[in-house]
């Protein structure tokens, strides 16, 4: 696995056993059900938990019956993530993986990607445009015709509004990839890891989800500990995609658009 790790696999290895301490963390019971409703998972239904974690969302989705696969990077994440599962008596198939080489060998009933997961979590080589995109094409091939997914991402309107041009001289902020780089530090980490996140507009997202084969449903304000079927605030984290895999999937990206764009000259999705 040393060829999938990244900056961040670094990062989240050692910040793995403090990561539950983070505020963000606190609200998974009503986040389940939010995504039970919005997903309209039926019992026993399958998922793909895309940069899973320390399993919070996925043992929880578990405990309630539903056949769970959660991956992610960093192997210290997944270490707490089975000992959550073992805790909780629920089975969750973990695998380690890059999810932009992610290659499912089965398809799910639907799929989440939350607190960013993988998605614009740029390593030092990745290029802005190919990395979201090798995690949606991967959550695409997971999925079947009319299969569901939710994400989480970062609101690239908030972070255009914090950073100034002497960010943009100082190398801090790249207004042409939406992206911040950043000397981090968390709970449990030894030293400061330079890490670079990428953050999205809505109408970018829109068109990005389209590439990959993947149709917009809604888009709401998403930022951890604030869900809601809610507009975007300017200034919130993140931003919440729900969406679906193309029904037709011979349907180029500009037909999933125009079918969007129909379909809320008719008020729905």
């Amino acid at each position: 696995m040393a060829d999938a790790r990244n900056e961040w696999a670094a990062f989240f290895d050692e910040h793995a056993p403090a990561y539950d301490d983070n505020c963000f963390t606190k609200n998974t019971l009503r986040e389940v059900d939010f995504l039970i409703e919005t997903l309209a998972l039926a019992p026993g239904a399958s998922i793909l938990d895309v940069g899973c974690g320390t399993g919070r969302h996925a043992v929880e989705l578990a405990r309630r019956g539903y056949a769970v696969t959660g991956v992610d990077i960093s192997a210290g994440m997944l270490a707490q993530a089975a000992a959550r599962a073992r805790e909780a008596g629920v089975a969750v198939e973990f695998r380690r993986a890059d999810a932009t080489r992610f290659a499912p060998d089965r398809r799910y009933d639907a799929a989440i990607c939350l607190c960013e997961g993988a998605f614009g979590l740029l390593g030092g080589r990745d290029d802005a445009l190919a990395q979201p995109l090798a995690v949606l094409g991967a959550v695409a091939a997971a999925l079947g015709p009319g299969g569901p997914c939710l994400f989480t991402v970062l609101n690239g309107l908030a972070m255009i509004r914090k950073h100034a041009p002497a960010d943009v001289a100082a190398g801090r902020f790249d207004p042409q990839a939406l992206a911040e780089e950043s000397e981090c530090v968390a709970p449990g980490i030894s030293g400061p890891h330079l890490l670079k996140e990428r953050a999205f507009v809505p109408t970018e997202l829109t068109l990005l989800f389209a590439v990959a084969g993947l149709e917009i449903i809604d888009l709401w304000g998403g930022t951890a500990g604030n869900w809601g079927r809610r507009p975007v605030d300017l200034d919130e984290m993140e931003i919440m995609v729900h969406a679906r895999k193309a029904c037709d999937p011979a349907a180029s990206p500009a037909e999933i658009l125009a079918r969007r764009a129909r379909g809320k000259e008719g008020g729905h999705a």
